[in-house]
């Protein structure tokens, strides 16, 4: 998924009810088993020269189609609503914003004050965004931890892109966007208990990227799957509040993705 500002990264706000644990990502599926349709009787047609899990491929696929390529006219609204409000390049706009009140002692009351004029379009977005996620894994799913982790090691490749599903740039700093619409919009009451839950997971897919340092155009080989799991054992557990003080550090020291 992607917006405009290409200092952000390809696919910079992605965005369910995750409910995902440590434990949960950990468990007897593991974080590199094959993803199973996630509603009962929903299977996807194979695509030719595809390559990696089918259903987490087809996530970033439509996640891409809907607030890219083929976006509905309320996501297009939203998006202007942001440009006429904060300006055509909004999103570093926001990302600025938050660096610089992270630092003051009224975070996060600064920060929910600069994005409260924005809630109508953060409101569309989220929704439209979590549509996605729910159409192919069930809330709380540990399957989606896998689709997480495959994206950051760069190991879904779609002939429908021509390239893998990542995020790009290097380092990847739409992980840092990332988190930080997820904040304000948690700071704004919109889908609080949602993006409490996925913020972790885009940090620690950012963490497993920042490791495995995939090509965008090449499917690449799997971390060892030891490393994924100190990856989640280290990444899924933090608040959002610690990963406000990670975030802020981006991209963090080697001995902080290890």
């Amino acid at each position: 998924m992607s917006l405009p500002e290409s200092e952000l990264g390809r696919r910079q706000i992605l965005q369910s009810t995750l409910g995902i644990t440590a434990a949960a990502a950990l468990g007897t599926t593991g974080l590199l088993t094959t993803a199973t349709p996630a509603r009962a009787g929903t299977r996807l047609p194979p695509v030719p020269g595809m390559l990696g899990d089918r259903r987490a491929n087809e996530l970033w696929y439509q996640l891409d189609e809907v607030t890219l390529y083929n976006q509905p006219q309320e996501l297009k609204d939203a998006y202007a609503a942001l440009a006429a409000e904060l300006g055509e390049r909004w999103q570093r706009a926001i990302v600025l914003t938050w660096l610089e009140v992270l630092e003051s002692g009224d975070y996060p009351d600064d920060f929910t004050d600069y994005v409260a004029a924005v809630r109508w379009p953060l409101q569309v977005l989220s929704r439209v965004q979590l549509d996605v996620f729910d159409a192919f894994y069930r809330p709380g799913s540990s399957r989606l931890v896998s689709a997480f982790s495959w994206f950051g090691q760069g190991v879904l490749y779609d002939p429908r892109r021509k390239e893998v599903h990542t995020m790009n740039g290097d380092p990847p700093m739409g992980y840092r966007a990332w988190h930080i619409f997820s904040r304000a919009m948690m700071f704004l009451g919109i889908d609080r208990s949602r993006w409490r839950a996925m913020i972790p997971l885009n940090a620690f897919a950012g963490a497993v990227q920042l490791t495995a340092k995939p090509d965008m155009y090449h499917v690449n080989p799997p971390l060892p799957r030891e490393t994924v799991r100190r990856l989640a054992r280290s990444w899924l557990p933090r608040t959002p509040e610690r990963l406000d003080t990670d975030f802020r550090g981006f991209p963090w020291p080697t001995q902080q993705t290890t």
